[in-house]
């Protein structure tokens, strides 16, 4: 079940990977939350840092255990430093948790904990670049529990059924075979990632193949991969080696999507019960709230 906020609710912005090096995009990233009537707890997170992080381990991981029961924690910035704090096994609430790139470790060991309340979706530093409808949709889902269809290009026809989780690949990969991995078996999952080489996606693809999750997944969906300014060649060619690696298996696949690390990353909810349609591209998710 999903906790919806209301105006003058406190929530819990984090920095649990690498450190805020452009300040005005995390104020103007404030400034979008508290014109939404939310007020947040200061943690000084501007002044944190250590090495390449927002603050050594135990204080990041310190933080994230302070925050476990917010009604909301928004991730800051990704970067690298997230999966750092799993080897200290943090404690997880049922209170919504927003993020994406190198966050979604901490999102999907919050689902595979039996925790509800993870969301793929923009932070703090990256909400002043998304568009309207994607803002409007990130604010549906905080305040009154819904989010609209969206659409992607049909790979495979097919309409898959069952909850969702969304991952940057990158990070799925690395974290299959720890404890922070959910149980996929009838499950939808959307894959996203940036700027990574097309033979690092195959290794990566060729990896997931033999872990045997694409036997037990019900769909499967791919949201961006790079940035706005790829090839037109590149992007086919992305396509051709997701058709290539994952044709043989009975699921219906879906292609662009609008996830991930461009503006226009639609926020998605893990373990809503959605509909994968291969037939004309559209995803669509019930939300359970309260």
């Amino acid at each position: 079940m999903l906790t919806t906020l209301k105006k003058g609710d406190e929530i819990n912005i984090l920095a649990p990977s690498s450190f805020i090096d452009i300040e005005e995009d995390f104020w103007m990233g404030i400034d979008i939350l508290e014109k939404w009537g939310l007020k947040i707890i200061s943690n000084n997170i501007l002044s944190k840092k250590y090495g390449y992080f927002a603050g050594d381990d135990q204080t990041r991981f310190e933080e994230l255990e302070k925050a476990k029961n917010s009604k909301l924690i928004i991730f800051a910035k990704g970067g690298w430093g997230a999966a750092r704090l799993l080897e200290k096994n943090p404690t997880w609430g049922n209170g919504m948790m927003i993020g994406f790139s190198d966050t979604c470790s901490l999102l999907l060991s919050k689902y595979s904990q039996g925790n509800f309340g993870s969301i793929h979706g923009p932070m703090i530093t990256t909400l002043f670049k998304e568009p309207e409808w994607s803002l409007r949709r990130l604010k549906n889902l905080l305040f009154d529990g819904y989010v609209d269809d969206i659409k992607g290009i049909p790979l495979k026809k097919g309409i898959a059924k069952g909850e969702i989780i969304v991952s940057n690949l990158t990070i799925a990969s690395f974290l299959i075979g720890t404890d922070h991995f959910p149980k996929l078996k009838g499950k939808i999952i959307i894959f996203e990632d940036i700027n990574e080489d097309i033979y690092k996606i195959d290794r990566m693809l060729t990896y997931l193949r033999m872990t045997k999750i694409f036997h037990e997944i019900a769909g499967i969906g791919f949201g961006s991969f790079a940035d706005n300014l790829c090839t037109i060649q590149w992007k086919d060619s992305l396509k051709i080696l997701i058709i290539e690696r994952l044709q043989e298996f009975d699921i219906p696949i879906l292609f662009d999507l609008p996830i991930g690390h461009i503006p226009g990353n639609a926020c998605i909810p893990f373990g809503c019960e959605a509909i994968l349609n291969g037939n004309d591209g559209i995803l669509s998710i019930n939300i359970p709230c309260y």
